[in-house]
């Protein structure tokens, strides 16, 4: 059986504070560009500060402007004086002994979200939220159990990725307080899914700027192969995140019926099994070496039968796919 030991957190408060400097932890490069021009940055100089500020954050994960030693000490200040590199804080980390992490963070307006590490050999897969809550009411996932908030931030989905390398020692030359479990590998974080908190094609511009923050090859360089989306089924959004994020794509499906899946997976009233296989044909680039991946959650007498997993077999034909 699998244990876990809590991990006390950093000391510090864990309050939504008001009158606390914006950070730049997460920003793309038009908010880094924006808050710089903010901050009396002259014009011509904008792009270059940008391009410094960005090989800062997300190459070498800084976490204080002091350290940024090819920017001039004058700007440091005044950087320091206006912004933070602040990530989310942590309420509460959790290590179990095969290396997985769970994370419970809270975010600057006092919000909470959950960030999960799972490390396997040689790679590590990072599980994200988009939303603080949920409106879909899956029967089996406890998210559905709370009320939608929010929907998270670029900056804040981005944040989740930032927060989960300082603690993994995932940047170049840093070590993890505590090794267990990680993967030997250059890159501790190989992956990325959005299966946390949230449904993400619910919050589509900001799930597509954090994956294009992700995937930029000058800084955090995960590749858009590499980059999951998990969605419950709208159906209408599959194609067009397809076209204008083409990251790899993953079903929540758990039945293979639709009156079951109704139960299951509510937006399945609206959108059923046929339309929502239909849009996964139809994904821009699908091919055996894209395959989309159909999560099914196996429940005892509900969903388990042989029969349901012959079903499925039958459904997916012809897509190219996986099954987790």
């Amino acid at each position: 059986m699998t244990t876990t030991a809590t991990i006390n957190p950093p000391e510090g408060p864990l309050t939504a504070d008001a009158g606390a400097r914006e950070s730049l932890a997460g920003l793309g490069r038009d908010g880094l560009r924006d808050r710089l021009a903010a901050a009396g940055v002259p014009e011509r100089h904008l792009r270059m500060r940008v391009t410094q500020l960005w090989g800062w954050l997300y190459v070498r994960g800084a976490t204080s402007f002091d350290v940024m030693t090819d920017v001039a000490k004058d700007l440091r200040a005044t950087l320091a004086a206006w912004y933070s590199l602040d990530r989310p804080q942590i309420v509460s980390e959790q290590v179990s002994i095969d290396g997985t992490r769970k994370w419970l963070l809270r975010l600057a307006d006092g919000k909470d979200v959950e960030t999960v590490y799972i490390p396997e050999e040689g790679r590590g897969t990072l599980c994200i939220s988009s939303q603080v809550g949920c409106t879909l009411n899956c029967t089996f996932c406890h998210t559905g159990t709370q009320r939608l908030v929010r929907n998270l931030t670029a900056q804040e989905l981005v944040g989740q990725i930032l927060l989960a390398r300082d603690r993994i020692g995932d940047w170049p030359g840093a070590v993890s307080e505590d090794p267990t479990g990680l993967p030997t590998g250059e890159r501790k974080i190989t992956n990325v899914v959005l299966m946390g908190m949230g449904e993400p094609l619910y919050n589509f511009d900001n799930v597509r700027e954090a994956c294009a923050i992700a995937a930029d090859g000058e800084g955090l360089s995960i590749s858009k192969r590499r980059i999951t989306l998990s969605t419950s089924g709208i159906v209408p959004e599959i194609p067009r995140w397809g076209d204008e994020a083409g990251t790899m794509l993953a079903i929540s499906l758990h039945a293979v019926r639709d009156e079951l899946r109704d139960e299951l997976v509510p937006i399945n009233r609206k959108w059923p099994i046929a339309e929502l296989l239909d849009a996964c044909r139809a994904y821009p680039g699908l091919s055996n070496a894209k395959r989309i991946t159909f999560e099914y959650v196996m429940l005892k007498g509900v969903n388990d039968s042989i029969a349901d997993a012959k079903a499925l077999v039958r459904l997916l034909a012809k897509i190219p796919a996986k099954i987790n």
